[in-house]
């Protein structure tokens, strides 16, 4: 029997669990939630407001994307989200806890800001969504819907800057957990999806991919996830971040 995932049409962490039922094979079928309405409908259905949700074909639900990834591999080991090597294991989840703790809700923060000011930018993001909106009311419907997920999810002009300025941080670790074997191997792990899908989103905004395009975590993110909705929507000088100067960009291409 077919598992049922909840998710909302181009969320991070909601593509990182299709990704991971698509490696391993898994018979799935998606039910497409409205962004920021979402929230009491998840509520009623499963007393939580969040997704991803996955409910197995056998009944049992797994709520948030860590927790369907680790049983995911639970159930079918093969291919493996984590290592065998207890030692190996642990810095991929702490490379994973990273993602969803750390990167995953900036990146939030930074696309319904984004939006927020793009408007106009939904109807790229809603790319192959089952729930298009129509032409006349995306407008309004981008608006209203980045008014109550940028309250929900805390972000404002003072986060902006924060996670604005946290990229190439943000970046730099990444690179180091590619170089360390961490992450970036040929089969993607726990980690890979979890970090690699926030990058994948992070890469359609305009600000970033000078900073973005020519890192080994930009290629560990199009290896995961080779397209996404949204590519190039937030357009340049949405977000506060100063284009790096040649020498730089030309240094990190090497």
């Amino acid at each position: 029997m077919a598992h049922v995932l909840y998710e909302i049409h181009g969320s991070h962490p909601c593509v990182a669990v299709e990704r991971a039922l698509q490696l391993k094979r898994q018979p799935y079928k998606l039910r497409e939630l409205p962004p920021a309405f979402h929230v009491p409908l998840q509520w009623l259905r499963f007393r939580r407001l969040t997704v991803p949700v996955l409910v197995l074909g056998s009944g049992e639900t797994l709520i948030g994307s860590t927790t369907i990834l680790h049983r995911l591999d639970e159930l079918v080991p093969e291919p493996s989200l984590l290592p065998a090597d207890p030692a190996a294991r642990a810095r991929v989840e702490e490379a994973e806890r990273w993602g969803d703790e750390v990167l995953q809700p900036a990146v939030r923060r930074m696309i319904w800001l984004g939006i927020k000011r793009n408007p106009h930018a939904l109807k790229g993001y809603a790319k192959g969504s089952k729930l298009p909106v129509p032409g006349p009311l995306q407008t309004p419907t981008a608006r209203l819907v980045c008014r109550l997920a940028g309250w929900r999810n805390r972000a404002d002009a003072a986060t902006l800057q924060a996670d604005s300025a946290a990229i190439p941080g943000w970046l730099d670790h990444v690179d180091e957990l590619i170089a360390e074997g961490v992450v970036g191997g040929p089969q993607p792990n726990a980690a890979d999806l979890q970090i690699g899908s926030s990058l994948r989103l992070l890469g359609t905004f305009a600000d970033v991919w000078p900073q973005l395009s020519a890192r080994p975590a930009w290629q560990l993110a199009r290896r995961a996830f080779p397209s996404y909705p949204g590519e190039g929507e937030i357009p340049p000088g949405t977000y506060p971040i100063a284009t790096p100067a040649p020498a730089l960009a030309a240094a990190a291409a090497a």
